[in-house]
């Protein structure tokens, strides 16, 4: 499947907020950027996941519809298959993309007002959408320790205001591609408990994974914590369907799996149509041997991504251990992050990630999508020596 994955397809033009809103976004002219930021991969989905869709589109009709069940036998057999976790199908609760199922999480479980527990630095819209919604972050920085970041639960425990109800964890963690451990996550969940936080588990990253790692969900390594514990999962990052729509709460507890049912019902919110039906052909053992051919693909990246950028006096891109995201610490450049910036701005013309709005720990990073063909990211690479080529 290289060609698969190498084959060079021009998305400027086509709606892509990925590459369309660089000029917009980042000041990077689209005719000659290079789109890295957000997490949206740069080639096709599988032949499985195109043929259900053209399947719908030969039959013409896009009326209601009312088949969950293959969704559900579909999500239930990759959450066995590939992560050795047994959930039961009424543990599903469809919702209209991971986005809104945080949104809605918060919406249902905190109230304005209340604070919610980040571990930065981590994905930025977890902040944003708490702030939306009109609660507050208390920010708990990770510990950095060399090229890992660990826990510090003391002093996570010191930053509690007393107004906390809510925890949302990454895992694996984004932007660093840390992969936790079965005891890191017991001791969250515990945190959680002790706390009497509901416990947001985001795993949407966790098809990717790289050898040599283990990736456990939440629920498998803490079972104890499902009185409190809704984990998120979708085929969007994995297989890059994320435009359509779709994803799933995954709640073992009856009451809290009836509370979210509940607001969903009376907001009338439901997934789209179309993203059940590509996550239900994506989920089978056709898009397991496209997913594994990915992960080839993406040591491939790394590898050259790594060679180029860590050879830049004070650069260092953290080794991943999941996700297509490499997170890159310019630190070394003594440089502050404005410099950083406009160099891979204005000379490498590189539209990246801001590690600040990942929170505590982002200062000086840039996130940077390596999900896209060798020959995009041997150019990134190529370019980010030059911006910095008075370093050499």
């Amino acid at each position: 499947m290289k060609d698969h994955f190498n084959t060079q397809i021009d998305r400027r033009g086509t709606g892509s907020s990925k590459w369309d809103l660089m000029g917009s976004l980042f000041g990077v002219d689209p005719s000659e950027g290079l789109a890295m930021w957000t997490a949206d991969s740069d080639y096709p989905a599988p032949a499985c996941v195109q043929e259900a869709v053209r399947a719908e589109a030969d039959r013409g009709i896009f009326g209601y519809f009312s088949d969950g069940a293959r969704y559900t036998r579909a999500v239930t057999w990759w959450m066995a298959n590939r992560h050795s976790w047994e959930i039961g199908a009424d543990w599903i609760v469809p919702v209209h993309g991971l986005g809104n199922g945080v949104a809605m999480c918060i919406d249902v479980w905190t109230q304005p007002g209340d604070h919610v527990v980040i571990f930065s630095p981590v994905y930025h819209e977890f902040a944003n959408k708490i702030e939306r919604a009109g609660r507050n972050v208390t920010e708990c920085p990770l510990k950095r320790e060399g090229d890992r970041y660990e826990l510090d639960l003391d002093d996570a425990r010191a930053r509690l205001t007393g107004k906390e109800t809510m925890l949302i964890w990454c895992s694996p963690q984004n932007p660093s591609g840390r992969v936790w451990s079965p005891e890191e996550l017991r001791a969250v969940a515990g945190f959680a408990a002790e706390n009497g936080l509901t416990l947001l588990s985001d795993e949407v990253h966790h098809d990717l994974v790289y050898p040599g790692n283990t990736f456990v969900p939440m629920d498998v390594a803490a079972p104890d914590a499902r009185d409190r514990l809704v984990t998120l999962v979708a085929a969007s990052k994995t297989f890059n369907i994320a435009g359509q729509r779709c994803g799933a709460l995954v709640i073992a507890d009856p009451a809290l799996r009836g509370q979210m049912q509940a607001r969903l019902t009376a907001l009338d919110s439901k997934p789209n149509t179309l993203g059940l039906i590509m996550t239900a052909a994506a989920y089978s053992p056709e898009g397991a041997a496209w997913v594994d051919a990915q992960i080839a693909h993406l040591i491939r990246n790394r590898e050259i991504f790594d060679a180029a950028v860590n050879a830049i006096p004070g650069v260092r891109s953290l080794p991943l251990q999941a996700t297509y995201l490499a997170w890159v610490d310019f630190s070394g450049t003594g440089m502050d992050f404005e410099e950083i910036r406009a160099r891979v701005r204005d000379v490498a013309k590189i539209a990246a990630s801001a590690g600040p709005d990942f929170g505590a720990g982002g200062e000086t990073f840039l996130r940077i999508n390596l999900a896209t063909t060798e020959a995009i990211v041997a150019e990134a690479g190529a370019r980010l020596q030059r911006a910095f080529a008075d370093l050499q």
